[in-house]
């Protein structure tokens, strides 16, 4: 390294020359190896938002139930009664598909440090991950069954560790994740609305104290291999992928909510990407101070050790503390008892700058603000995608019969239960799961101490958002809503994971603009702000990108826990009522997919207005005690929805519905439900929805053992049978 120029060593961690002039001009000198490696990871794709930051300008923030929007370490939205709710999503797709179990493991890990950093106790978690076909003996299916196993250890190996449900959550498949799946994990927590607390270090003087789990060297680099594509040999990153232990987490979550409860601390941050570089930054960048620190005094489990390594490792379970001056004694207390590490490694100062010391002499010393205010904000060219002038007029053959399309759909491992899956997660741990993974639609937790009840979903059609990024990023809005009011709930907040492929790529960009822009519009119109998220870019190998996946995860609140809508069929003899307008729309639907082998055609109509206007009559006529049960109509239309209400149910149905073509029952228009009535609520619901202005049509009824949708006639063991088994064949395929 000696023989290297500063110039180099920059180049080599990623900055281009720029930048590297840049640092110059800040420092008013040329930076150091361990000023290069700070400098760089700051101003990573993975921390600085360089590329997305032009976009995510302008998203819905506020609402009067906001208390906390982006910025921080998750968002926070008050649920009434004193209490709140603090949530968010994040993306560990880089380090799954390096080293699935441990990347899965420590995304999860990650995004509760998040949460109850914020002074909340994790009571819930979701994911959204994303796969190639898994299905067949192609050496890609075979790499992805492999990638799916070990994530779902990972997912459920840690959460299951730290006594946190994980309710519900999206799996999916598609081709264009075959050197890049995804993992989205989502936390939410419950706290005192008045008792949150902020990643802020103020007060000069204020002791900087170190907790959690001893620093090693795994992780190194981690935030900058996020920050590039990938490509074919990616064995010589495994080193940049954290090693978590979530039995380190449990006591660390332990002892942070002690914490809390003592007046003893200004602010805390989880040392995330970049560690203990992000963190002192982002502390002390919150409120315009200064920071010096001590390296040496830093809790080490590896020999020889340097500032560099202390400063960028990923090392998992830490958090850095700004607490009060003179109660150091008390929060070592705590954490000790808790038998963790602690240790007062520095303290505020009002010097603006970063000063790092090892062994008393300084080996850092970086401005603060310039390294935030200078970090590059890109203006990346955009192009259209050439490939959206080939797709947008594809004419579906009439020659497959309802029965051979159903038979194809519904064996598509897209449509399957997936307990496989979910079975490995701990669900019910905590007692509060009211709705769980399998159920359909919306998860629900509830909220003992307030009586009320909290529901969640996770999504996003990435064949939508391919053939249409603006249109299906807003669809991703509006489905993750749906999914909440079809449980009763009132969606109020969502936090988004946006994935996309390589920024460089001017079509690449231009679809992030364009999800982005979707967004914004459907945030607006649907009243539910965005209050935190993530941007994970360069989702990419050997210039393949992912599909456009701005993944959704929406909040709401329903006011009595004891009041929550099931998504699948209850009893004999109740009507069945199509809520919503269908058209002949199969733009990226899955009936193109399974029988053509395309994702293409034009995106079904996008209304704000019919949405909400399907949640409140879902949401009203539920608070009336009209509703037995209620599923959206999404992925394979009508008669995919009727098939799952049916079989999860174990009650057939006969549905009889007018429309312009017989394969328009798996049509994939949106905002539309299926719900269950009692015939003697039929009336009083007729005059709900007439009230609200929603098209709706009586449709058939539930009964028998045969699903039964216009043409389509199929006995419910048979399809049952498919339903539940076939995801765990194709997943044991090869053991």
């Amino acid at each position: 390294m000696s023989q290297q120029t500063p110039l180099e060593i920059a180049l080599a961690h990623s900055m281009t020359h720029e930048e590297y002039d840049n640092t110059v001009k800040i420092l008013g000198r040329e930076p150091n190896y361990t000023e290069i490696g700070i400098i760089s990871a700051m101003w990573s794709e993975h921390c600085s938002y360089k590329s997305s930051t032009k976009y995510l300008k302008g998203f819905p923030t506020k609402a009067p139930w906001v208390i906390q929007g982006p910025g921080e370490n998750a968002g926070v939205i008050d649920i009434g009664d004193g209490y709140a709710a603090v949530f968010k999503m994040e993306s560990h797709n880089h380090p799954s598909f390096i080293e699935p179990y441990q990347g899965a493991a420590t995304g999860v890990g990650g995004i509760m440090r998040d949460v109850f950093t914020m002074g909340a106790r994790p009571i819930a978690s979701m994911n959204l991950i994303q796969f190639a076909n898994i299905d067949g003996d192609s050496q890609t299916a075979k790499k992805h069954r492999h990638l799916l196993r070990g994530v779902v250890a990972g997912i459920g190996g840690y959460g299951n560790c730290m006594g946190v449900p994980t309710i519900g959550g999206q799996t999916n498949f598609e081709e264009c994740y075959a050197g890049n799946n995804l993992v989205n994990a989502f936390n939410l927590g419950l706290a005192k609305s008045d008792e949150i607390f902020l990643g802020v270090a103020e007060g000069i003087g204020n002791p900087v104290m170190y907790v959690g789990s001893k620093t090693g060297r795994d992780g190194l680099g981690g935030a900058v291999m996020s920050s590039a594509a990938f490509t074919e040999d990616n064995e010589s990153k495994r080193p940049t992928v954290q090693v978590g232990d979530p039995f380190t987490e449990k006591l660390l979550l332990e002892a942070c909510l002690e914490l809390f409860k003592e007046d003893l601390i200004i602010g805390i941050q989880d040392m995330g990407a970049a560690g203990l570089t992000s963190s002192s930054f982002e502390m002390a960048g919150r409120s315009g101070s200064g920071m010096k620190m001590d390296l040496d005094k830093v809790p080490a489990r590896e020999e020889g050790m340097t500032p560099y390594d202390f400063m960028l490792s990923e090392s998992q379970e830490r958090m850095l503390i700004c607490a009060k001056k003179g109660c150091e004694q008390a929060v070592i207390d705590i954490f000790e008892k808790w038998e963790l590490s602690v240790a007062v490694i520095g303290e505020v100062t009002d010097t603006g700058n970063m000063e790092l010391f090892w062994h008393g002499e300084k080996c850092a010393d970086i401005p603060i603000q310039p390294l935030s205010e200078e970090a590059p904000v890109l203006d990346r060219p955009v192009a259209k995608p050439a490939y959206l002038e080939t797709i947008e007029d594809i004419t579906l053959d009439k020659q497959f019969a309802d029965q051979t399309i159903f038979d194809k759909m519904w064996s598509s491992i897209e449509i399957v239960d997936k307990s496989w899956i979910y079975d490995q997660y701990d669900s019910m741990v905590q007692t509060n799961t009211i709705k769980g993974p399998g159920k359909l639609d919306g998860s629900v937790i509830r909220i003992k101490e307030n009586g009320k009840a909290l529901a969640m979903s996770a999504d996003c059609n990435t064949r939508l958002c391919y053939i249409n990024p603006e249109l299906g990023a807003a669809a991703a809005v509006m489905e993750a809503g749906r999914n909440v009011a079809m449980t009763g709930a009132r969606p109020l907040a969502a936090t988004d994971c946006l994935n996309f492929g390589n920024p460089e790529d001017p079509e690449v960009m231009w679809q992030f603009m364009k999800a982005c822009d979707g967004i914004k519009a459907a945030c607006k119109e649907l009243n539910t702000p965005i209050i935190g998220g993530n941007v994970s870019l360069y989702n990419e190998t050997n210039g393949v990108g992912v599909f456009p996946t701005p993944a959704m995860a929406t909040v709401g609140v329903n006011d009595d826990m004891n009041n929550v809508l099931p998504s699948h069929f209850q009893a004999e003899g109740n009507y069945i009522c199509i809520l919503g307008d269908t058209y002949s729309e199969f733009g990226g639907s899955l009936l193109m997919k399974e029988l053509y082998g395309k994702v293409a055609g034009t995106h079904p109509e996008v209304d704000f207005d019919k949405e909400l206007k399907l949640w409140d009559t879902v949401i009203d006529a539920n608070k009336a005690n009209l509703l037995e049960s209620a599923k959206d109509v999404n992925v394979g239309g009508i008669a995919i929805a009727a098939a799952k209400m049916s079989v999860i149910g174990n009650i057939g149905c006969d549905i009889r519905i007018a429309l312009e073509d017989d394969q328009d029952i798996f049509s994939e228009s949106l905002s539309r439900a299926i719900v269950e009535i009692k015939p003697e609520n039929i009336e009083a619901f007729d005059k709900l929805a007439s009230s609200m202005g929603i098209t709706y049509v009586s449709a058939g009824k539930t009964g028998g053992d045969i699903l039964s949708v216009n043409n389509l006639y199929k006995k419910l063991n048979g399809i049952s049978d498919i339903y539940f088994n076939k995801f765990q064949e194709v997943i044991e395929q090869d053991l």
